[in-house]
């Protein structure tokens, strides 16, 4: 018996200041745009984020995030994408909602936000429940573990059960260990060297690893467009063990090692 794809997360960033691409898509009508490229690329799911998480990032306000978010969503969920929202704020999870999204990207995992998981709870949507220690400042913010692994299971594990317990159907949840959050480099290949005992939990997993900078501690002086490669070998890793999806910036070539994972699992 074959078993699903992964799936590919495209990167819709509406936002000036990301990590990878801030200011190139930093309008609603641009977003759009990419977004639709996107999709001609092979993408299964739009991730449209309007706040940076990028370390020392400033938060947008809630008006700025909904003013550069919905109007995205709106159109691109007309087009019929599957679209996710990429946010901590419960009031623009509603207003996403309401715009068509269908799945809601957390990566406070509920924290930043105490209305988040009861609002999520009443909506028709998934839940990414990621890994989350805090907001990050300029270096490795409390990334202090004995076991990376255990705790970080420990804990996302927690969250998991707090969504349970705040109404959110099991079905709809999705399991981010959230990979440079919070984590050393090498604690981030540690985490990626032992997906499996995530996979264990039970729920569907998310794995976002595209262009960080973990990634370019293994390739010194690349900048993060230059290293897609990298991230595409994280890919064929997560194909090759059944990772319900990644989440990237390119997706022609991610998507293509995906469904060669997904071809030679036939049978």
């Amino acid at each position: 018996m074959s078993r699903p794809r992964t799936l590919v997360m495209g990167v819709v960033n509406v936002t000036p200041d990301s990590f990878s691409d801030g200011g190139k898509w930093a309008t609603p009508q641009q977003a759009i745009e990419h977004a639709r490229q996107l999709l001609a690329q092979g993408a299964d799911i739009l991730d449209v984020g309007g706040e940076s998480t990028r370390p020392g990032a400033v938060r947008p306000s809630p008006q700025e995030e909904l003013a550069r978010v919905v109007p995205v969503v709106e159109t691109l969920a007309a087009d019929g994408a599957v679209v996710s929202v990429d946010t901590m704020r419960a009031e623009v999870a509603l207003a996403s909602a309401r715009a068509g999204a269908k799945i809601i990207n957390d990566v406070s995992g509920g924290l930043a936000d105490e209305a988040m998981i009861p609002t999520v709870a009443g909506l028709d949507v998934d839940y990414v429940c990621m890994h989350w220690r805090g907001y990050l400042g300029t270096g490795d913010t409390n990334a202090h573990y004995d076991d990376v692994v255990t705790e970080v299971l420990a804990e996302l594990v927690e969250r998991l059960e707090a969504c349970l317990a705040g109404g959110i159907e099991p079905q709809r949840l999705i399991s981010d260990i959230g990979l440079g959050f919070s984590k050393t480099v090498e604690q981030n290949w540690e985490l990626l060297r032992h997906l499996d005992r995530v996979e264990e939990l039970g729920y569907r997993q998310l794995v976002g690893v595209s262009r960080k900078r973990f990634l370019g501690d293994l390739l010194p002086g690349r900048e993060p467009v230059g290293r897609d490669s990298a991230t595409q070998a994280i890919t064929a890793l997560c194909a090759q063990q059944g990772i319900w999806a990644v989440r990237t910036h390119e997706v022609a070539d991610n998507a293509d090692i995906t469904r060669v994972f997904a071809k030679l699992a036939e049978g």
